[in-house]
């Protein structure tokens, strides 16, 4: 439980940079080049655009601190899905943008940021979160291991490669206990 509060608080702060980003980005073309009195659909543009610069932001600090201990050595992989949720997280917060100005008629810029940027956000948030540990950085989803340990080399030349021991069960009703041989044995655990 401890690691999880350790991880959403990373996520939070990682998010809050992303939430200032994607912020100061939509209200700065908002206010400019996307204003709704010069293009209708100028609110929407400007959150799709500065929802893809957070994205951008979000991936880094994710990828390198809030997930680091699971992230894989497949960037491009992790990155479309790390795309593919955001984006999913994108039209969460564009569709409550759309249904307060186009639907409801609210079109002041305090209505747009409060369906964009804090009920969007809040939704889109819970989504990602969510997906981003379960999917994109599970630790299930690491890189495969070897199925022999590495190569060692002995002094007359010849190659000693030593094989896998095989995985010890989960069940509570088994336990290892050492055989003759050395190694670890399963056996059931008499009661």
């Amino acid at each position: 439980m401890r690691k999880l509060l350790l991880q959403f608080t990373r996520f939070g702060l990682v998010g809050g940079v992303g939430l200032v980003v994607d912020f100061g980005v939509f209200n700065l073309l908002r206010a400019t080049v996307f204003d709704p009195a010069r293009i209708h659909e100028g609110p929407v543009l400007a959150k799709i655009v500065s929802t893809i610069l957070a994205i951008i932001v979000n991936w880094v600090g994710n990828r390198f601190w809030t997930f680091r201990e699971h992230r894989g050595r497949q960037l491009v992989r992790e990155g479309i899905e790390f795309g593919v949720v955001s984006v999913g997280g994108l039209l969460i917060g564009l569709f409550c943008l759309f249904v307060s100005h186009y639907v409801l008629g609210f079109t002041s810029l305090l209505a747009d940021n409060i369906s964009s940027n804090v009920i969007g956000l809040a939704l889109g948030t819970a989504f990602r979160f969510s997906l981003y540990r379960l999917w994109v950085f599970s630790p299930r989803r690491g890189e495969p291991k070897p199925a022999l340990f590495p190569k060692a080399d002995r002094a007359d030349g010849s190659v000693a490669v030593e094989a896998p021991t095989p995985p010890l069960s989960r069940n509570p009703a088994r336990r290892s206990r050492p055989s003759a041989a050395g190694r670890a044995a399963v056996v059931p655990q008499s009661d």
